[in-house]
């Protein structure tokens, strides 16, 4: 029984016993005179029970039929089924001619199994892990996209590198997205400063893992992936943003202090950031960071096999055509013909795209000799260009630059994290500079 009819029953038994008239116990009780006869009659009928209401359990006479429940689950199984209620509501109402009103959509499909509410959706638990214990055993590395300068200067993401046992930043760099070039220069900077770690921790993003179900061939690994396996680095994905809650947090706290400190220091470009993180993460270090559990560095050094150079670099393979000629990113790389380039004929030799934006190829770790013929084509410069067709000639610039940034290939690697840097070791390193 509920909580009204145990207090009509309590008021019934005392009209009953004449303690109580039956005008006073229709006023306790909100009802009319003649309802409370009729209670009076059924409680002496049957009871206290005989005051509880003979509709509960049974199906109200302004239900919808079974029949038309059913065929609206079916419909939504059929064509639906990833549908939210409102909007199926509206479907049966177009396509069907079927009105019903939003929750009573939503009631039937959670009670099928087909909708689930937001209170039934009840969220995993994470449960805070320990530290590593050692410093360099595992570094969480994350970007964070935000509006760092605050308009007055571009929006920049931030490569966070931190370390789990430590909590110390170990690696900061602005850069203008998360790209794979931008983490190799963070990456080699990091390991030329502290040496190789055990294993990276990051999310599941392109740069670090390949999502895509359908690829079938390579190797499994991105070139981020492949740079690390190649310097006997791991890498382990976290499956949720609360696994590598370590940088999250402290991506968080830079969201906060850094943009003020930025402000502060009057910095609205990413070159004079970069200048500035370095101390900065130096005073976070002093106040946040911890001691980790056992001393013991475990990052290891570099040795001379260790070439970060060849490694954090994009690697593709290519075979080489009878004419002595690699194609790779749209363009045509002659090989200079010699004893060791004319027996590649139809042999595979691996391009070498370096941040700084330099091409090699390489047979079995031999540099060849080459020339990179461009098919794309470059826009001609004038060499004295008037005022009056100084507009003319800047559509015409544009319109080419356009041109050539949509006939790249889609293979190639993002461009936007190399610095090309044009220094007489970066020719000698390969002749055929871009």
């Amino acid at each position: 029984m509920s909580t009204v009819e145990i207090d009509r029953v309590a008021v019934i038994q005392r009209v009953i016993e004449r303690r109580l008239s039956a005008v006073d116990a229709a006023q306790q009780l909100g009802l009319t005179n003649r309802h409370v006869g009729r209670l009076v009659r059924a409680y002496r009928d049957g009871g206290p029970e005989g005051l509880v209401s003979k509709r509960r359990g049974k199906r109200s006479n302004r239900a919808y039929s079974e029949q038309l429940k059913q065929q609206v689950l079916g419909i939504v199984r059929d064509r639906y089924v990833d549908f939210g209620p409102t909007l199926v509501a509206e479907k049966l109402c177009e396509k069907h001619d079927i009105a019903l009103s939003d929750e009573t959509i939503r009631r039937w499909l959670t009670e099928a199994g087909i909708w689930h509410t937001r209170r039934s959706q009840r969220q995993r638990a994470y449960q805070p892990r320990y530290r590593r214990d050692c410093f360099g055993e595992l570094i969480q590395i994350d970007g964070s996209e935000h509006a760092w300068f605050e308009g007055r200067g571009p929006k920049a993401c931030l490569l966070v590198f931190i370390d789990d046992a430590t909590s110390k930043l170990v690696e900061l760099r602005f850069c203008d997205a998360e790209s794979t070039f931008d983490y190799m220069h963070s990456a080699k900077r990091y390991l030329g400063r502290y040496g190789k770690p055990v294993a990276f921790y990051s999310d599941k993003h392109s740069v670090f893992r390949v999502n895509k179900k359908e690829a079938v061939g390579g190797t499994g690994l991105t070139q981020f992936g492949r740079a690390l396996h190649d310097l006997n680095i791991d890498i382990i994905y976290a499956n949720s943003s609360q696994a590598k809650g370590r940088v999250e947090r402290m991506n968080l706290t830079l969201q906060d202090r850094l943009v003020k400190e930025l402000r502060l220091e009057g910095i609205n470009t990413i070159a004079a950031a970069n200048e500035f993180l370095p101390s900065y993460a130096e005073q976070l270090n002093e106040r946040f960071g911890k001691e980790p559990m056992n001393p013991t560095d475990l990052h290891r050094p570099l040795t001379e096999h260790d070439d970060l150079e060849e490694a954090l670099c994009w690697q593709e393979e290519r075979t080489v055509s009878n004419s002595l000629s690699v194609q790779y990113d749209r363009v045509l790389y002659l090989l200079e013909p010699g004893d060791l380039t004319n027996e590649l004929r139809r042999k595979r030799v691996t391009v070498f795209d370096y941040p700084d934006g330099t091409i090699a190829i390489k047979y079995e770790g031999v540099s060849l000799p080459c020339s990179a013929f461009d098919k794309i084509g470059n826009v001609k410069q004038a060499d004295i260009v008037s005022n009056k067709r100084l507009g003319a000639v800047l559509a015409f610039a544009q319109e080419q630059q356009a041109k050539v940034g949509l006939q790249r290939s889609k293979k190639a690697p993002g461009r936007r994290g190399q610095r090309l840097i044009d220094t007489e070791a970066t020719r000698q390193k390969n002749p055929a500079v871009r």
